[in-house]
């Protein structure tokens, strides 16, 4: 029997006392993180990637839900990964919208780091500031066109997405901003120059307002807006791993 490429299911892998949860991007799925969760298994850590309420299913589910959903299911993953996984450490790594829901987790959760990858602080298309207005005139936004062959191949999307989640988003955004200084745990912020769906600016606004003493911010001159299965993939995990070893020794001190 041929395996599938793509899942939109959660992934679970036990490993050691060091646990790493994985946070995917709006109207996503684990599937995106997928390779990243393989890689880190194989470096020995307990990981966990849970699939946000709403998606994975159908837009009709998706529109029943708002952004404190997908926070919701963010926190039972982290308590899920804390006991289940018997970890002494967590870490938590999310791509666009998953990764501002990991910065919001840093402030109110204990943390050894946190890594947002391309986490919107403004995004490129400007008509999301109308989807408040809009949802009462349209239901459903279509999807353009695909990803790269080699991205697409990993996605399980939505055909359409509902306005009122792009508006929920758009408060979850606001929500981050306003408390970013709040965020004081180490932080590995990663923003691909060529994204096409947040504005690379946005991470410059992350280093500059969260509270963290240590803070990196690192630029992928060659990935787009997923860059958890882009060209510079290996450099990602290889510097997520070294990140997480890291602030996990300082925490042994």
């Amino acid at each position: 029997m041929k395996m599938k490429r793509r899942s939109p299911d959660p992934f679970f892998y036990p490993g050691g006392e060091t646990g790493i949860l994985l946070v995917h991007g709006f109207t996503g799925t684990p599937s995106e993180m997928r390779p990243l969760g393989q890689f880190l298994k194989e470096k020995g850590y307990t990981v966990h990637a849970p699939l946000l309420a709403g998606h994975g299913t159908s837009p009709e589910e998706m529109e029943k839900t708002t952004w404190q959903d997908w926070w919701q299911s963010v926190l039972i993953a982290y308590d899920r990964l804390v006991q289940e996984g018997n970890v002494r450490q967590a870490l938590a790594v999310g791509l666009s919208m998953g990764g501002a829901l990991v910065l919001n987790l840093a402030r109110t959760r204990p943390l050894a780091g946190v890594v947002p990858l391309c986490a919107p602080v403004w995004l490129r298309d400007k008509r999301h500031h109308l989807a408040g207005a809009f949802r009462w005139v349209q239901r459903y936004h279509k999807r353009g066109g695909g990803k790269p062959p080699h991205i697409e191949e990993h996605l399980v999307p939505y055909d359409r997405t509902p306005i009122k989640c792009i508006s929920s988003l758009n408060g979850l955004i606001r929500h981050v901003r306003r408390h970013l200084p709040e965020v004081e745990t180490p932080a590995l912020i990663i923003q691909s120059k060529l994204d096409e769906t947040v504005d690379p600016k946005s991470a410059e606004y992350l280093y500059k307002h969260i509270s963290s003493k240590e803070k990196q911010l690192q630029w992928y001159e060659k990935s787009s807006h997923i860059i958890t299965l882009d060209k510079e993939r290996e450099r990602l995990f290889k510097e997520i791993d070294a990140f997480a070893g890291r602030v996990t020794a300082e925490d042994d001190r």
